[in-house]
Order: C-alpha cells, then sequence, then structure tokens
C-alpha cells in the first residue's frame, strides 16, 4: 500500500539558528534586535545562517515574549508642514535602525484631538510617546504623566514640563529677529499671525514679539489676524493687505511662518511696494520656499531634523537604561534646548 501523504515541511526555529551558529538563542535574538551586546562580526554570522536556513523572525511572539510593541507613538498638529515632517523624518530613521517604528497621529492644532490621540496611542503599549509643543489639556497632562514610558515634548521649552523636552522658546526665538529689524532703523513694525486658538507656538511668538517690542521701548500694538491654523499663503497675502490699508507707515513684519512671509511678500509685489526698500519682511521655519523666492526671505530655522534625531537619542538611551536595571526608565527630566538660527535673507538686508 502507497502512503500518498506528502511530507510536512518542518518550521526553522530560532534553536536552529542557535545550534547551527554555535551560540545562545539569547544571542540569535540580540542579534535581530541590532543589540549593542552583539559584536558585528556576530551578528553577520547569525544572520547569514538564518538567510542559509531560511528563517524568519517572529517579531510578534518576540514582543510579546518581551512585553515590547516596538514602536514609538508620536502627534503633530500637521500632516503638511515641511517641519514637522523633517522631525517625523528623522525620528523615524534613527529609530528604524534600532529596529523601531513611529505610529503618527495628527492633532489639527486641537489640544482636545490631542488628548483623545493620546488616550489612544497609549492603548497600544508603545515603548515612547512624542507629543509637539507643551500645552495640554489637563486630562492629557495626567495620561501622560501617568504612561510610565518615556514622554518628550518637542517644539517648545515650558515652565512645567510632563517630562522630557527636545525644543526651544517660541517667545524668545523672536528676540533677535526684532532685534535685527530695529538695528536696521526700522522702527515702526508690525506682527501677523499667532492669534487663532490652538496654535499655541504661533500665540507664543506673537506674544514674543511683543516683548522684544516693549523691551526695545518701540510700539508693539501693530498686531494682524490672519486665519485658522497653519497659516496660509493666502492668509498672509490678505494680512499684509489689511496691514497696508489700516497702517501704510508700517516700515517692516515679522510673519508667523514662512508661508505667510511668502503670501506678504506677493501682496507687496502686486501693489507695487518694494521690499526691502518700503517693506521688510521675516518669516519662521526656515522652509525652501524661503530660500528660493525674489527677494529671499530671513528667517529662523528651527533645525526641525536636529529636533527629530535628538529625541531619538534620548527615547534609545531611555529604553536601554530601563532594559539594563530590568525596571522603567529614569524619571530624571532632561531638557535639550535647541536655539532657532536667524537666517537674514534680502527681504530685510
Amino acid at each position: 500500500m502507497t502512503d500518498n501523504k506528502k511530507p510536512t515541511r518542518r518550521t526553522v526555529t530560532m534553536k536552529d539558528v542557535a545550534k547551527a551558529a554555535g551560540v545562545s538563542m539569547m544571542t540569535v535574538s540580540r542579534a535581530f534586535k541590532t543589540d549593542a551586546s552583539v559584536s558585528s562580526a556576530t551578528r553577520d554570522q547569525i544572520r547569514q545562517v538564518a538567510e542559509d536556513l531560511g528563517y524568519v523572525l517572529d517579531s510578534t511572539a518576540s514582543n510579546l515574549r518581551s512585553q515590547r510593541s516596538g514602536f514609538v507613538a508620536v502627534t503633530i498638529p500637521s500632516l503638511n508642514n515641511a517641519n514637522f515632517a523633517d522631525t517625523v523624518s528623522a525620528l523615524s530613521t534613527a529609530l528604524g535602525a534600532a529596529g523601531m517604528q513611529v505610529l503618527l497621529g495628527y492633532t489639527n492644532y486641537d489640544i482636545r484631538e490631542e488628548e483623545r490621540l493620546i488616550e489612544q496611542l497609549l492603548q497600544r503599549k508603545p515603548e515612547a510617546i512624542v507629543v509637539t509643543g507643551g500645552r495640554h489639556t489637563p486630562r492629557a497632562e495626567k495620561l501622560l504623566r501617568g504612561a510610565g514610558i518615556p514622554v518628550i515634548e518637542t517644539w517648545d521649552l515650558p515652565d512645567t514640563p510632563v517630562a522630557h523636552v527636545v525644543g526651544f522658546s517660541n517667545a524668545a526665538a523672536m528676540q533677535p529677529l526684532v532685534a535685527h529689524l530695529a538695528a536696521s532703523g526700522r522702527r515702526r513694525i508690525a506682527f501677523i499671525g499667532g492669534d487663532a486658538d490652538g496654535d499655541t507656538r504661533g500665540a507664543d511668538r506673537r506674544r514674543g514679539f511683543v516683548q522684544a517690542m516693549e523691551a526695545l521701548d518701540l510700539d508693539p500694538t501693530r498686531l494682524i489676524r490672519a486665519g485658522q491654523p497653519p497659516i496660509s499663503m493666502l492668509e498672509g497675502a490678505a494680512a499684509m493687505s489689511r496691514l497696508i490699508a489700516d497702517m501704510p507707515d508700517t516700515e517692516a513684519v515679522v510673519c508667523v511662518s514662512d508661508l505667510s512671509a511668502f503670501g506678504a511678500l506677493s501682496e507687496c509685489a502686486r501693489r507695487g511696494v518694494r521690499v526691502p526698500e518700503d517693506m521688510a519682511i521675516a518669516g519662521f521655519g526656515a522652509y525652501e520656499i524661503a530660500g528660493v523666492c525674489v527677494p529671499t526671505i530671513t528667517t529662523l530655522n528651527p533645525h526641525p531634523k536636529r529636533i527629530g534625531a535628538r529625541v531619538a537619542e534620548l527615547i534609545l538611551a531611555q529604553l536601554r537604561e530601563a532594559l539594563q536595571g530590568e525596571g522603567e526608565p529614569s524619571l530624571e527630566r532632561l531638557r535639550v534646548e535647541i536655539a532657532p538660527e536667524l537666517v537674514i535673507g534680502g527681504s530685510t538686508a
């Protein structure tokens, strides 16, 4: 009698890889996690053996055993903001090299939406959580403080941070920009934007503008509304139109972002207002458009990629500390300031 059953193919296990490579299963596991305790030569050997045997790491089972999800939760205000995109890109690249992924949510500049997202993301047990800004609802703060994982606030320097901070003071960033305009002899300076609910960083820049003007004994009341965040080029142009109509003696304007500054610049071109001779214009963000328009726009570079890379370093250091100590990450609050850099363009020079 002939047995027509086909022989079943046995699944290659981590134990098989360990035996073939002459190492322990723990070493195999660490090699696939790019653990620093495994040398590059040993890691290469193990991965070659795994390749030869056709072994595929079961990351789901591995994560269940270690109680690790393998991802970091991140909230940002907008998906189409180049600065936030650069921060997330640098963060993702650094975490990806360590075998981790980013789970992204956007708040649309709404702290109530941020609260909902924080709750949902924490339910998925991330390794860490990164939030944009230092102002949150009371419940969101409570959720973050009780998360039991590394929490990093970015793009801000709050007075009472939840935990770790990587960013800068949006208010203080206005001081060198206003000082630059005043040093050029301009005294009647206006500000566009930063008045909408939810845009806490824009509001801080507006507040910083007022403080910087007052410190120079200049009139800080030329404040122009510009719509809901993120302020568009069209809204920047409309705000510039109102500024010219209502306060035609204005000599310079600081815009809450480079996009609104480009809109203001375009409106000046339409009206025959010379930049910088009749009107100096400055923005924020060092967007690509600020460097290619004519004239180029004076701006502040917040170094978004540096922020993302530094956040990743902090997260990985915290997780390594927790693993080595077989406990929770350190409760010491780290404050990393990455100061924006003044970039002078043709719009004020």
